[in-house]
């Protein structure tokens, strides 16, 4: 036993450890030269790409699907009026008729516009488009 009150160390254990910290080493020095390749992607995703690319960082989210919803208009209602409504009930809206329809997307306001018929469907007619500037205005709120 040594001072410690440990075994004592042979050369095998020496051997074992010192190949150990070689391996840790080496592993170490793998992630090390991946670190460049992974900060490079990273750098992709967050706009922080060179100039000199050619490829176009909006094209990651262009098949991603989005709510669109276009709202007629809006109202309250008590619980015993929900509940006496039956089919032919006319429910008012706050919405007047001609006013343009609010367009939202995921539940923010991008546009208004007009309500059109094609082919025996409904559909929109974007008449303003909300800017960038508004929305967050409109967000501050």
């Amino acid at each position: 036993m040594d001072e410690s009150g440990d075994a004592p160390i042979s050369d095998d254990d020496w051997g074992a450890a010192i190949a150990e910290q070689e391996k840790a080493e080496a592993a170490a020095a793998e992630k090390a030269a991946a670190a460049p390749a992974t900060s490079a992607i990273f750098k992709e995703f967050s706009g922080k790409s060179s100039s000199t690319e050619t490829h176009n960082d909006i094209d990651f989210i262009l098949d991603i699907p989005v709510q669109l919803t276009v709202e007629l208009g809006r109202t309250k209602i008590a619980i015993k009026n929900l509940l006496q409504l039956a089919q032919g009930s006319v429910v008012e809206l706050d919405g007047l008729a001609g006013e343009p329809m609010d367009v939202l997307v995921n539940g923010c306001l991008i546009a208004q516009g007009e309500v059109v018929v094609v082919n025996d469907k409904f559909g929109i007619r974007l008449t303003d488009i909300v800017t960038p500037a508004e929305r967050i205005r409109k967000l501050n709120k």
